[in-house]
């Protein structure tokens, strides 16, 4: 079926579309229906299906022929390791992990925090509770202690699991002082806390902190539990403008559905293809196509620890996809922007062999033209944008090239992937016409794989993404959708500023400074102006090797916003900074530049990954200081 026949089969018959699709899975007991809805009217899909999402991504391969294909590649230059496991194997480990918990008395519904680096254990833990039908909660090794702290008193874990220390670059991250710490502050403080042991880090066991080496290999292992498709598989935090973060819960049967949908529609893999997300665990990419999708649809999948740049050079992402026969490559724009200001020419791509590399997906924030010319020029290979949020687990929109290879647009994520009915509306909650920019919503209900409420707080789920436009998910986005019915995903609604009555987005602008040749990334702030309203302003890193001085490049910048978008843009400052303030998964810290920028009070995100680039803008800020 072509895409335009699978988008209207969703469309007109949901249930059956979804119900052809979970034929795909080996259930225990098949759900005979697709939809439903549960005690507080939200949607439920595959209710009385009964799985387990572990046995369809390693015992059913194993008992299917591939027991001895390599499941999980671990690959990481900043611990000068490599190691590999067959399905078999994988299997094997995940069992006797599980094995593990169920000794230590988590049972299925018990909850799990996983506070891991990303080693294969990681990987393994998640699948290991999945098997028993527990539900892990992954936080990003090396979170904040405070950060910890919300999460384990939100999920109240049975069991922690976590390991010595995290490695940065050449730096150790001990994470025994903010487990510790966490613990002090968070009201579970006799959770007992296994700990991997790695060689970098010694750690001084006790009653409480376990030995997860010396139990795993006591640990008789453990079968697979059977579930209901609605029984939660993870709860996976994301950040709430409350400052508590949310809760996302993902479900068993939906989620394996989606991911293995997604593989064959989105990814145009086949089983046995290698497949390499490069995330991590800790963010909803490494949950979705790092353990699960991958494996549950037969493929081998890579775990990296390492960066795109610096471990050694920017050609690191070359190297393990030449090294390890990749044959689709996910990260997010930023990693690619980072590699193109460390080797703006390319140079480093041609040391190695690209040959088994057929796409290249990138998702997380907005693909920003310039950014997906270079790495289409550079590599000569296709480069799909797509879109998608921590809340759906998978993508939104995209070019669903198992289905058929749509033409690009620069700027644009393609069309809604079948499932999906995406709609712009104004603020009264009207459908808007075609290029006409506003909310972008989706009407329920949300496919298989999105998430069906927030843990523990149904009054949040309503809140956040019900309430604002009846019988719609919010994204929170904002953008529009053009005559062909391709999708563009402008930024989050605050990003869009009001300057002297004109609604002007600054991911627009971002557009027009990081077409610029001198440019390898930017973000465009709008900041209060007491005649205006809100005025904008650029914070541009150069690539590396620029010839021209900084305020030329600055005034160029200026010049070509007023070309190209107009005077009414009001954009006259440009400010060079060595680096932008984002998030461990990439993202610009666009609401704390804003806050910044006003002068208003701010707290340092703890997902922030540089916190001194921060201070450095603060600083430029401070002083006043603009190029032109």
């Amino acid at each position: 079926m072509s895409y335009q026949q699978q988008a209207d089969h969703a469309k007109q018959q949901p249930e059956q579309f979804w119900l052809e699709q979970a034929q795909q899975l080996a259930w225990y007991s098949p759900p005979e229906q697709a939809l439903s809805q549960d005690e507080h009217g939200n949607y439920r899909w595959f209710k009385g299906g009964s799985m387990n999402t572990a046995y369809l991504a390693l015992d059913y391969h194993c008992e299917n022929g591939r027991a001895e294909q390599t499941a999980l590649i671990y690959d990481s230059p900043v611990a000068e390791q490599k190691q590999q496991f067959t399905y078999a194997q994988l299997r094997d480990e995940v069992s006797s992990t599980a094995g593990m918990l169920a000794a230590q008395g988590v049972t299925k519904g018990d909850r799990v925090v996983l506070y891991m680096p990303m080693i294969p254990q990681a990987a393994i833990a998640m699948l290991a509770c999945a098997r028993l039908g527990a539900i892990h909660s992954v936080v990003f090794g090396g979170f904040a202690a405070q950060e910890l702290a919300v999460r384990i008193d939100d999920a109240q874990p049975k069991v922690i699991l976590t390991a010595s220390c995290g490695l940065e670059g050449a730096k150790v991250i001990n994470y025994m002082p903010m487990v510790s710490l966490a613990l002090e502050q968070s009201q579970q403080m006799t959770t007992p806390v296994l700990v991997w042991q790695r060689p970098q880090q010694a750690v001084e066991f006790n009653q409480q902190y376990l030995d997860w080496q010396a139990l795993q290999q006591q640990a008789e292992p453990a079968d697979c539990v059977p579930v209901d498709a609605t029984d939660p598989l993870y709860i996976l935090y994301t950040s709430g403008t409350t400052g508590k973060p949310k809760g996302v819960v993902r479900d068993n049967g939906g989620h394996a559905v989606a991911m293995n949908y997604s593989m064959q529609a989105v990814y145009n893999v086949k089983p046995g293809d290698v497949f390499w997300a490069a995330s991590d665990v800790g963010w909803v990419v490494g949950h979705s196509y790092i353990v699960y999708a991958p494996l549950i649809y037969g493929c081998t999948t890579i775990l990296y620890e390492g960066k795109p740049v610096r471990t050694p050079d920017a050609g690191a992402f070359w190297r393990v996809a030449s090294e390890h026969k990749v044959k689709v490559l996910f990260a997010a724009p930023t990693a690619f922007r980072a590699i193109k200001k460390r080797d703006p020419d390319g140079a480093l791509v041609k040391d190695y062999d690209l040959s088994q590399l057929q796409d290249i997906f990138m998702a997380g924030e907005r693909l920003d033209p310039p950014t997906l010319e270079w790495t289409i020029n550079k590599t000569d290979k296709p480069v799909t944008d797509h879109w998608w949020q921590t809340e759906t687990g998978w993508a939104i929109a995209g070019n669903p090239l198992g289905l058929e290879r749509m033409p690009v647009k620069a700027g644009s994520a393609t069309k809604a992937l079948p499932g999906y009915q995406v709609t712009i509306l104004d603020e009264m909650g009207d459908e808007c016409g075609p290029m006409a920019q506003g909310f972008i919503a989706i009407k329920l209900p949300l496919p298989p794989g999105c998430l069906p409420t927030v843990w523990g707080d149904q009054a949040r789920f309503e809140s956040a993404y019900l309430k604002q436009f009846p019988g719609y998910y919010v994204s929170g986005d904002g953008g529009y959708i053009d005559e062909d019915d391709y999708l563009f995903v402008m930024g989050r609604i605050d990003d869009v500023i009001n300057v002297a009555g004109h609604r002007l987005s600054t991911g627009e602008m971002e557009e027009v400074v990081g077409a610029h040749p001198a440019v390898a990334e930017c973000a465009v702030i709008g900041s209060h102006d007491d005649l205006k309203g809100q005025v904008p302003f650029g914070l541009v890193v150069l690539k590396d090797g620029v010839q021209q001085s900084e305020q030329e490049v600055s005034k160029e910048l200026v010049q070509k916003v007023r070309n190209e978008i107009g005077p009414l843009a009001c954009f006259k400052q440009a400010i060079i900074v060595q680096r932008l303030p984002k998030t461990r998964s990439g993202k610009i810290l666009r609401r704390t530049l804003r806050q910044l920028a006003d002068g208003e009070e701010y707290a340092i995100p703890s997902t922030i990954d540089d916190p001194a680039s921060l201070g450095e803008i603060e600083e430029l800020m401070r002083q006043g200081r603009t190029m032109i």
